[in-house]
C-alpha cells in the first residue's frame, strides 16, 4: 500500500522550551531601526517647527506652505500678517509658515521684480 507514499514515522516531540532572550532581538530590533528611521526624525522636524513658529516676530523674512514669500507685518496668535508687495497684505494662518528666509531675500526678490 506504501508504495508511492513512505510510512511516516513518529518521532519524540523535543521537549518544550520556552523563548528567551534570542526571541525578542528581532522584534527589538526592527522597533528601534523603524524608531530612528521614522519616528525620530518626524518629532525633530516638529519641535524645530514649533520653536521656528514661536520665534516669528514683525520684520521676519518668511516663506508659506503655498509658496508666498513676504515679510511679517505682524504677528496674533493663530494669523501672521505677511507684506508680499508695497502695500499689499495677506493674512495667513500661522502654522502655514513654513521657513524663514535671511535677511534680505523679501528686498532682493522685490528688487528683481521691479526691474
Amino acid at each position: 500500500m506504501s508504495f508511492f507514499i513512505s510510512d511516516a514515522v513518529a518521532q519524540a516531540a523535543p521537549a518544550a522550551t520556552q523563548p528567551g532572550i534570542e526571541g525578542l532581538i528581532f522584534p527589538l530590533a526592527i522597533l528601534v531601526f523603524f524608531y530612528f528611521l521614522f519616528i525620530r526624525p518626524q518629532s525633530k522636524r516638529t519641535k524645530e517647527q514649533k520653536q521656528m513658529l514661536a520665534a516669528l516676530a514683525k520684520g521676519a523674512e518668511v516663506v508659506t506652505t503655498g509658496g508666498v514669500l513676504g515679510k511679517v507685518a505682524s504677528v496674533d496668535d493663530n494669523f501672521v500678517k505677511l507684506e508680499v508687495a508695497d502695500n499689499t497684505f495677506l493674512q495667513v494662518q500661522r502654522h502655514a509658515i513654513a521657513n524663514m528666509m535671511p535677511k534680505g531675500t523679501y528686498k532682493t526678490v522685490n528688487k528683481k521684480a521691479k526691474v
